[in-house]
């Protein structure tokens, strides 16, 4: 099993986790009762490793490998996966846009000089949408 995980970069827990979550087939066992990998168990890993740096779940990894399995072409559930997560990062991406100015704003509306010492639970940014108790 550590020879599989350093060949794809994952630890052996983490192989038996997915082998108990059905990612992966259960593997042979040698005569001393070590699992024994096969090439296809090195493709199936780093298929899971690759979905998953895509940011897909293990749910969705499971059915894509469901449909490969069936030896159709998983393309088009993997499309519309592939679509949804797009779309979830473009509202990420939106998000934080938004998150940046307003961060922008925040800073460039702090006074560079005569800012009053702090006071316990406020905290001094723009006035507009800011904290109103501040004297900024």
């Amino acid at each position: 099993m550590s020879e599989l995980g350093s060949v794809v970069g994952v630890r052996p827990d983490t192989i038996r986790y997915y082998e108990r979550v059905g990612l992966l087939p259960p593997p042979n066992r040698t005569p001393s009762g070590y699992r024994a990998y096969d090439a296809t168990a090195v493709d199936r890993l780093r298929f899971i490793r690759g979905a998953q740096r895509l940011g897909l779940r293990l749910v969705d990894i499971r059915h894509l490998l469901a449909v490969r399995d069936t030896g159709i072409c998983p393309c088009e559930p993997a499309e519309h996966l592939l679509r949804r997560r797009l779309a979830e990062v473009d509202a990420e991406i939106a998000r934080l846009t938004a998150l940046r100015t307003e961060m922008a704003a925040m800073a460039a509306a702090l006074p560079v000089t005569g800012c009053p010492p702090p006071s316990p639970g406020t905290w001094c940014p723009s006035m507009e949408g800011g904290d109103p108790t501040c004297s900024c």
